[in-house]
């Protein structure tokens, strides 16, 4: 094999890697956010909090104040707010607590909520049965609506020392306009044939 011949194949080979090498990093870049959605559910990172279908069957002496926070993006015209600023509920006691929302706007907006708690460290022992930010919120002009929050403090939390000093815990949520179909706004006319 001459020496021309030898430089051919070895630039062949370094377009072939290269070549999975930039189809690996497309492929990083569109697994990125769903991966690290997935880290920060398993970790609890960033204040994440977690997903349980039934509440905890033990209960513990420990209390845990739960305190409520709430914001809006200015994009979005609705007033948001917990209806209470905080609770106090032993560790593995399931809480019930409500945010009100009320669309301050001239036509239907929908809205969706994030959410993180702090301290973050917390965030993989808070873990919500029921949430209103697990669907996407639609309110018309004018209307109210209050949305519960069902949760519990895992009692895991206890075996835990870094938590040792966590007494309290603030469960925030911001919501967000979420682009909606157009053809499904309420019009004046499709409001007054709802209301007959």
């Amino acid at each position: 094999m001459s020496d021309r011949q030898d430089i051919t194949a070895r630039n062949k080979r370094l377009s072939i890697i290269l070549g999975f090498v930039v189809c690996g990093m497309i492929g990083l870049s569109f697994a990125s956010v769903p991966l690290y959605d997935l880290f920060c559910r398993v970790t609890g990172y960033g204040g994440t909090t977690q997903q349980a279908s039934v509440g905890s069957d033990v209960v513990l002496d420990r209390v845990m104040k739960i305190r409520f926070d709430a914001s809006t993006n200015s994009a979005l015209p609705w007033h948001f707010k917990p209806e209470q600023l905080e609770v106090r509920l032993q560790v593995g006691e399931t809480g019930l607590a409500f945010y009100k929302a009320i669309n301050n706007g001239d036509r239907p907006y929908i809205g969706t909520a994030s959410f993180n708690v702090t301290p973050q460290k917390a965030g993989r022992y808070f873990n919500k049965i029921e949430c209103f930010c697990f669907t996407e919120q639609r309110l018309n002009p004018g209307q109210e609506i209050d949305m519960p929050v069902t949760f519990f403090v895992d009692p895991e939390i206890s075996e835990d020392p870094n938590l040792d000093d966590v007494t309290t815990i603030t469960l925030s949520y911001t919501f967000f306009e979420t682009e909606g179909d157009e053809t499904d706004e309420e019009t004046p006319e499709k409001l007054a044939s709802l209301q007959n």
